[in-house]
């Protein structure tokens, strides 16, 4: 069954991090949420179900613990005042590494699935439509947070915004386009919606699942074609040297994105009929990927190149050398990184 998201996700938003959930929590409800566990110092984290930005009310207050063995705790605070804890072991998470929770919201209980597996239920002990507020606080470090609502007719609205920790910086666009003004919401950055339309037509996939086999492959429906968007999530291997991401077009590549670490550059080039083109390595600012960390990159086509962001900054305009658009359509990834969530 195909899903519509009944609000945009959060990208890279920073820990500790607070957000709306748009129209209070509904029963078919699912939030997900990817990121990775810092091998750092501290011994927990915590996603918090709450009624506004205080955290005095707690609907449902899920938070491992890697002490003693490792293991959750769940409670509700209402109040101010925490009830009685349930506690479940063993704890399906590890220091340094990534994961994927989903919540879905039942009629009486939360489900959490912990990368892909059922973890723990959680009933009830306040009414869950109070709840309009999510945060993350601890030793975590996010990629995504992401809404689906699991009892909808696949129906996907004409413009969706993605939502950023930081606005996205991409240089100013041609004199005869008005831009439409940034709004805030909630202390989280929004992109300009004319900036990443979606095609009403054709609702992008999501693939949830935390830990793609690599190389990755998939479809671009109806390929490319002007405010056209493609969205991978995933976290850089500790030792990696190099990763890629491929939009190609039959046998050959019309856009190569190749972050090498091993060089400090971010790669770019064009591959036809089995021949390389001239590479593009000029970046403005530093080499945005880091070992270790989680990273987003968001490709969007337009009309003369694609424009390029990593982690909600602008990183490159890269200018089409194939032309026929919609024939570019197939995604490739592959290299030293754990691929978490792509949307096409």
């Amino acid at each position: 069954m195909a899903f519509i998201c009944p609000q945009p996700p959060y990208l890279n938003p920073v820990v500790p991090f607070s957000g709306i959930i748009q129209g209070s929590l509904q029963e078919g409800l699912q939030i997900t949420v990817n990121g990775a566990v810092l091998a750092s110092s501290g011994t927990r984290f915590a996603v918090n179900f709450q009624t506004g930005p205080s955290d005095n009310d707690i609907a449902f207050h899920f938070n491992p613990r890697f002490e003693s063995g490792g293991y959750l705790v769940c409670n509700t605070k209402q109040n101010g005042r925490w009830g009685p804890e349930e506690r479940k072991t063993p704890l399906p998470l590890q220091r340094g590494s990534p994961f994927e929770l989903s919540f879905l919201v039942q009629s009486s209980h939360f489900q959490v699935t912990v990368n892909g597996s059922l973890f723990v239920q959680y009933s009830h002990r306040v009414p869950f439509h109070r709840v309009d507020t999510l945060s993350v606080t601890g030793i975590v470090q996010l990629s995504s947070i992401s809404f689906q609502n699991t009892r909808a007719a696949p129906v996907q609205p004409a413009f969706s915004t993605m939502h950023f920790s930081q606005a996205a910086r991409f240089p100013h666009k041609p004199k005869g386009r008005k831009p439409q003004k940034e709004r805030v919401n909630h202390a989280v950055l929004s992109a300009p919606q004319h900036m990443f339309p979606q095609n009403p037509a054709v609702p992008p996939p999501a693939y949830p699942n935390p830990a793609y086999p690599l190389p990755f492959f998939t479809g671009i429906p109806g390929g490319l074609y002007p405010s056209k968007s493609i969205i991978v999530f995933g976290t850089v291997l500790p030792s990696a040297q190099r990763f890629h991401i491929n939009l190609r077009s039959g046998s050959d590549i019309a856009f190569h994105l190749n972050p090498r670490f091993d060089e400090n550059a971010v790669v770019r080039n064009t591959q036809v009929n089995g021949s390389w083109g001239s590479e593009e390595r000029r970046l403005s600012g530093k080499m945005p990927f880091t070992r270790g960390q989680s990273f987003s990159v968001w490709i969007q086509c337009e009309g003369h190149c694609l424009r390029v962001a990593v982690n909600g900054g602008h990183l490159c305009e890269y200018h089409h050398r194939l032309r026929d658009l919609p024939a570019i359509n197939n995604l490739e990834v592959a290299g030293d990184i754990h691929l978490t969530h792509v949307r096409t």
